[in-house]
């Protein structure tokens, strides 16, 4: 309390806000009556004190209920203040009782239902939250997503049969409310149409108060008889979850007792294996000993074959690299056959270029030949026409030995230009043949590197592979003869068994008729024998250097051994009786247990006939409640028939005394005064 007052304070100081003295006198009583109450009814709070409310609310971890009824809470105020208790979680029960709540402090109150997850009771009496029909609807699709509230009271709240339908959708995607308070409100017939169709669906609803709606009688009594059913069925789930629950306790109960039991014999039986186990210790510890030998020649043999695995692996993987390198081999002979016809091609192609511009040339030159030949017939036949003109005909020379001196230079450019194209052909063709056979030769080289190492390779593979093969057969030829000689052993061995066993089956029958005395001979046996067989292992200590005591060992180990399997078998035969004895009494605990069952069963069957019964007696119930409720229909017509009377009468009696008011002379003085 105290807690929440100094917060209250602490916040009024933070926004500079004068507390409210009432708010503060509330909060010292509730401080001294050390209550979970704070009560502000009748209080008007104003929007800055809603608002350090709303804040403290959201830290308060004390009140359980708050009655904030007849405060004339603003809309801003009551926004605030319901924002502040959101994601409270103490406050159970919540009481806004005549603060006109409207369009606002609907939607806050849907949000405040969607959010809260703590609230149980919310009174909204005295309000007017169903006047705006779209904030009433939000309100109800907050009440639909709820989870937690199990009362409301929205009486006088202006709910018409819009306001009503949207209840019913609420209703019907609700599981939780059990009492819900309608009462003069104008709900009207559709409106408790659709209330009676939820209700059909709703199986939650226990208490609904539908008086001052205006809604008809049948539907009244069908909205009663919903929530009755409601009423009943809950009532019935309590029965049998109390049932089942002393049910499940007895069944727990029987299981703990036979857990205990089972626990019982299985520590019997633990014990029983421990003595065993103690006694077969001595005698398995000198067999684990030979079995270590056996198993270190068993992994030595492994060792090799794994090593022969690994070689033959390497030598797979080998093969695997000379195939690899085959194929790059081949694909690289492939390729050089590729690069010479692609060369051979081109020689050609340049040849025939090369043709083709001789040609041209060869052309060229025999035109100027003809040209020259034809310039000189000319000049012979002007010679011998007119020796007159030698002065032209010597100019024509000139021109003529001047045209062919450039004739002649073009040919000589023209043959200097043909023998550099060959000259550069040339080059670049032994350029190319260079580099290929440069390359040819390295990789060559590198194949041949590559297949002296693999080979290289190989002969050490195949040295280790025989070294491995010649180690294998002699380790092989050794544990063949170790084998043979074990197998001679073990054969004499068994036979000792036999003979020895067979001599043994008169005396085991006496043995099991005095177990007590047995036991005690075995005791001192197994004494015995444990001196034995530290003697034999200061024997093996001192004598393992020698290779002939070694089989002498073998056998005193053997024979002591036969003798232990001997004293085993007479042991093992014990336990048999024992565990016999056991699984009688296992058995015996299996029909405790088909008892238990079958009264399990009867049980069960006490309870469909209790529920037969029960579903019997409340037929009858109900067959009893439709004859009162048929009665008391009776009864409410004749009380309305009995109010329709007295109104007749009253108003009888309102216009007798109206008239006799208007003839008396009272009626006359009065009627001046007005």
């Amino acid at each position: 309390m105290e807690d929440f007052r100094w917060t209250y304070l602490q916040l009024c100081k933070e926004g500079g806000v004068e507390p409210q003295e009432s708010v503060v006198a509330q909060l010292q009583e509730s401080r001294a009556a050390h209550s979970s109450r704070l009560d502000l009814s009748g209080h008007s709070l104003s929007t800055d004190t809603c608002s350090i409310l709303a804040r403290a609310f959201q830290k308060d971890a004390v009140f359980t209920e708050v009655s904030l009824s007849d405060c004339m809470l603003t809309e801003e105020g009551t926004k605030m203040l319901l924002a502040g208790l959101f994601h409270n979680t103490s406050v159970k029960c919540l009481d806004l009782k005549g603060n006109n709540l409207r369009s606002t402090g609907a939607e806050v109150l849907g949000k405040l239902l969607g959010c809260n997850k703590t609230l149980h009771r919310l009174v909204l009496e005295w309000n007017a939250l169903g006047v705006w029909e779209e904030s009433f609807s939000l309100f109800c699709d907050g009440l639909a997503s709820n989870n937690t509230l199990t009362h409301l009271d929205l009486r006088n709240n202006q709910i018409n049969h819009h306001g009503a339908s949207e209840l019913a959708l609420a209703l019907r995607r609700n599981s939780t409310l059990q009492e819900l308070d309608l009462r003069w409100n104008n709900i009207g017939l559709l409106g408790g149409r659709s209330l009676l169709e939820a209700l059909q669906k709703n199986k939650s609803v226990i208490q609904l108060e539908m008086a001052g709606n205006n809604i008809p009688s049948d539907i009244l009594k069908a909205l009663e008889q919903s929530t009755g059913h409601n009423s009943e069925r809950e009532f019935t789930l309590r029965e049998s979850r109390n049932k089942t629950h002393v049910l499940s306790r007895e069944i727990q109960s029987l299981k703990e007792e036979k857990g205990r039991q089972f626990l019982s014999l299985m520590e019997t039986i633990d014990r029983q294996r421990e003595e065993m186990g103690r006694s077969t210790k001595s005698s398995s510890a000198q067999i684990g000993q030979l079995q270590q030998a056996l198993n270190e020649r068993k992994s030595a043999i492994n060792s090799l074959t794994a090593k022969l695995q690994m070689t033959e692996a390497a030598l797979a993987l080998s093969e695997q690299k000379g195939q690899s390198m085959g194929e790059v081999l081949c694909r690289m002979k492939a390729e050089k056959e590729e690069q010479k016809e692609q060369q051979s091609r081109l020689r050609k192609k340049q040849e025939e270029e090369s043709s083709l511009r001789e040609g041209k040339l060869h052309r060229e030159i025999q035109n100027l030949m003809e040209t020259n030949g034809q310039l000189r017939s000319k000049v012979e036949e002007l010679e011998c026409r007119c020796k007159s003109q030698q002065q032209q005909i010597f100019e024509l020379k000139q021109e003529l030995t001047n045209s062919t001196a450039e004739l002649k230079m073009r040919l000589m450019k023209a043959e200097d230009r043909l023998e550099s194209e060959k000259r550069r052909s040339k080059q670049a063709l032994e350029d190319m043949e260079t580099l290929r056979h440069k390359e040819v030769e390295n990789v060559s080289q590198h194949l041949e590197e590559s297949e002296r190492a693999l080979q290289e390779r190989i002969f050490k593979l195949e040295a280790q592979r025989i070294q491995l093969e010649e180690e294998l057969g002699k380790t092989k030829a050794a544990v063949v003869t170790e084998r043979a000689q074990a197998e001679e052993e073990l054969g004499k061995v068994r036979t000792q068994m036999r003979l020895e066993e067979q001599e043994h089956v008169s005396s085991l029958e006496e043995k099991l008729r005095s177990l007590r005395a047995s036991m005690q001979q075995l005791q001192m046996h197994c004494s015995q024998q444990k001196q034995s067989i530290s003697e034999l292992q200061a024997k093996s200590s001192h004598q393992s250097m020698e290779t002939d005591g070694l089989r002498r060992r073998i056998e005193e180990l053997q024979q002591d051994l036969s003798g232990k399997e001997q004293e085993k078998m007479a042991e093992v035969s014990r336990v048999r009786v024992e565990l016999l004895e056991q699984i009688g009494q296992l058995e015996a605990d299996k029909t405790a247990q088909e008892g238990l069952k079958a009264k399990i069963s009867a049980l069960e069957r006490e309870m469909k006939v209790l529920t037969n019964n029960h579903r019997e007696v409340l037929l009858d119930k109900e067959s009893e409640k439709s004859s009162l409720l048929e009665k008391l229909r009776l009864k409410e017509v004749e009380i309305q028939r009995m109010k329709e009377d007295e109104a007749q009468r009253a108003s009888y009696l309102q216009s007798a005394i109206l008239s006799y008011v208007q003839g008396s002379p009272l009626g006359h003085y009065s009627s001046p005064n007005k």
